[in-house]
C-alpha cells in the first residue's frame, strides 16, 4: 500500500494535467436533503481523467524509453491522453485503433500528435496488434489501467478532492471500467479516511469488476454494453482486481436509462454535457438515494470525461425520463368501438400527462396502442397499472423492455398478413461503411428480410432491427451464418412487444 500511496503523492501529472474543480449540485443538493458534489474531470485539456495516468506512466519513463516512443491501443480518452502527454514529452506515439472507430475519434488523436494505425474490427483486435507491434519495435506499451504509474495518476483525484472537501464526506462513487481510477482512488481514500465508502459504477451490460469481485477473480466477459463505450471491458486488470477486493465498498449496476438520467442530472448541476461513462457516477449516486432514502449526508460523483458525440444527445433524451423513473411505457388493448378511446383518457389516464401515443387498426374488435404516461416514481407506475386492469384493459408494462424502447416505439404498424415464419433479431452493426452489406451477403440464402429498423443513435455501433422469413430445415444454417458474420445479436422472435404490435 505505502509505495502506491508515495507514487500518487510524487505523481508528475500536474505538468500536464489540471486540479479539476469541485462543484456542488446545488439543486439535487436541496431536493434530496444532501450536500452533492461532483468532481469535474471534463476540464482536463483531453476532457477526461485519462490523461492523468497516461502523463505519469510516460514522464517516469527513462531516457533509452523515451527515445523509442510508446504505443497503446485505445478508441477513445486513453488515446487522447497517450497522445496529449506524448507531445508534451516530445516522445513519438503510435496509437493503434479498431477500423470502426469514428473519425471524429481519430482526428482528435492525430491532433494530439500521434500516429494512428487502424487495425482489427474491435478493441481486443487492436490491443493484440499493439502488442505484437511492442515487441518489434522495442516502444514502451502504455496499458489503459492495469499499471502502478497509471493507477498513481488517477489516484491524484482522490488527493485533490480530499484537500477541496477536508471536512464531512460519506462516499464516492466511481465509474468503473477496468478499474484504473476507482483502484487509484480507493487506495488513497481508504489510506487516509478509511469511514470514507468508495463506491463503484458500472453498468448492468458491462459490469466486469462486479462480477469479478462476486467470483473472487477476475472474469472475463463473453460480450459488453457499447452505450457507455469508454467503460466497455471485457476483463479488468489483476492489479485493479486486488485493490478494488481490499479497498471498494460496493458495486452498483445501473441501466442505460438510469445512466441517460445521471447524464441529464450533470447537465442541470454544471451544464456540461458529459459521455455516458462520464455520467455514471452521478447515475450511481441518485440511485443510491432513491433505494436508500439517505438525507444530510455529504456525496460526490467521479465526473470522468465529456467526450461525447453530439449525435447521441437524442438518445440519451429520449431514455432519460425512463432513467428518472419519470415516464412509463405500456401496451394497452382496448375494444374497438365508440367511447374506448376516451374511457381510457379520461377515467384511467387522468390528470396524467400521456408522452406518447402510438396505434394502427389491425382489428375489428379491439386495437393495441403504444403509450408513454408521466409519472412520479415507480410506484405510481403500478397504480397505473392497476387501474388499466380495473377499467378492464389488458396491459403489458414496457418500461424495461428494451426492444419496445429502442425499435417498437417508432415503428408501431400491425402485422402483414404476407409474412410466414418469420424471426425477430436486434442487431448491433458497426457504424462503419459496409456493415449492411456484409450482414446480407452473409445471411443470404432462401431467406427473405421481413422487416428492418434502424435509426443513428450516436455511438459507434448502430441497433438495427431485422425479421427473416425462415423456412422450416433453415434454423441450423441461419445461426451458422449469423455465428461467421460476428455481430453481436439477441433473438426477440418471443418479445410480447413484437407479439403485440408487428
Amino acid at each position: 500500500m505505502e509505495p502506491l500511496i508515495k507514487q500518487i503523492l510524487t505523481s508528475r501529472v500536474y505538468e500536464a494535467a489540471i486540479e479539476t474543480s469541485l462543484d456542488e449540485a446545488v439543486a439535487l443538493s436541496q431536493k434530496s436533503g444532501n450536500r452533492i458534489l461532483l468532481k469535474r474531470e471534463d476540464q482536463q485539456p483531453v476532457f477526461s481523467f485519462k490523461l492523468r495516468g497516461a502523463y505519469n506512466k510516460i514522464a517516469h519513463l527513462n531516457t533509452e524509453e523515451r527515445e523509442r516512443g510508446v504505443i497503446a491501443a485505445s478508441a477513445g480518452n486513453h488515446a487522447q491522453g497517450v497522445a496529449y502527454s506524448a507531445r508534451q514529452l516530445g516522445i513519438r506515439a503510435l496509437i493503434v485503433m479498431p477500423k470502426t472507430t469514428p473519425r471524429i475519434k481519430i482526428e482528435a488523436v492525430e491532433r494530439f500528435g500521434g500516429e494512428v494505425v487502424l487495425q482489427g474490427t474491435n478493441y481486443s483486435e487492436a490491443a493484440d496488434h499493439a502488442k505484437a507491434l511492442t515487441q518489434e519495435t522495442g516502444m514502451t506499451f502504455v496499458h489503459p489501467f492495469d499499471d502502478d504509474l497509471v493507477i498513481a495518476g488517477q489516484g491524484t483525484v482522490a488527493d485533490e478532492l480530499l484537500r477541496q472537501n477536508p471536512g464531512r464526506l460519506d462516499a464516492v462513487f466511481v465509474p468503473v471500467g477496468g478499474g484504473g481510477l476507482i483502484a487509484g482512488i480507493a487506495a488513497y481514500i481508504k489510506a487516509l479516511r478509511p469511514e470514507i465508502r468508495v463506491i463503484g459504477v458500472e453498468p448492468e451490460d458491462s459490469d466486469a469488476m462486479a462480477q469479478s469481485l462476486d467470483a473472487g477473480a477476475p472474469v472475463s466477459l463473453k460480450a459488453v454494453g457499447i452505450f457507455a463505450d469508454g467503460v466497455a471491458v471485457r476483463e479488468v486488470g489483476q492489479r485493479t482486481f486486488a485493490l478494488c477486493r481490499d479497498h471498494v465498498d460496493e458495486i452498483i449496476r445501473v441501466s442505460t436509462d438510469e445512466l441517460c438520467g445521471g447524464i441529464k442530472a450533470i447537465y442541470q448541476a454544471t451544464r456540461s454535457i458529459v459521455e455516458p461513462a462520464g455520467g455514471l457516477g452521478m447515475a450511481g449516486l441518485t440511485k443510491y438515494l432513491r433505494e436508500t432514502g439517505a438525507t444530510g449526508q455529504t456525496l460526490v460523483a467521479i465526473n470522468s470525461g465529456a467526450n461525447m458525440n453530439f449525435e447521441r444527445l437524442r438518445y440519451v433524451a429520449e431514455r432519460t425520463l425512463v432513467g428518472e423513473k419519470q415516464e412509463a411505457l405500456f401496451a394497452v388493448t382496448i375494444p374497438e368501438k365508440p367511447g374506448s378511446l376516451k374511457t381510457f383518457c379520461t377515467e384511467v389516464v387522468g390528470e396524467r400527462n400521456i408522452t406518447e401515443f402510438n396505434y394502427r387498426l389491425s382489428r375489428r374488435d379491439k386495437a393495441h396502442i403504444f403509450v408513454g404516461i408521466s409519472i412520479r416514481n415507480n410506484d405510481e407506475r403500478t397504480t397505473f397499472a392497476e387501474q388499466l386492469t380495473h377499467a378492464g384493459f389488458d396491459n403489458v408494462d414496457l418500461t424495461d423492455n428494451e426492444l419496445a424502447k429502442t425499435h417498437i416505439r417508432y415503428m408501431v404498424g400491425g402485422r402483414s398478413p404476407e409474412v410466414n415464419d418469420e424471426r425477430l433479431f436486434r442487431f448491433w452493426f458497426p457504424e462503419t461503411p459496409g456493415a449492411l452489406a456484409r450482414f446480407l451477403d452473409t445471411t443470404s440464402g432462401n431467406r427473405n428480410i421481413s422487416l428492418f429498423h434502424y435509426r443513428a443513435q450516436g455511438g459507434d455501433f448502430g441497433r438495427v432491427l431485422v425479421g427473416l422469413e425462415v423456412p422450416p430445415g433453415e434454423e441450423v444454417e441461419l445461426q451458422r451464418r449469423l455465428q461467421e458474420l460476428g455481430y453481436r445479436y439477441v433473438e426477440e422472435t418471443d418479445n410480447v412487444a413484437y407479439r403485440r404490435f408487428l
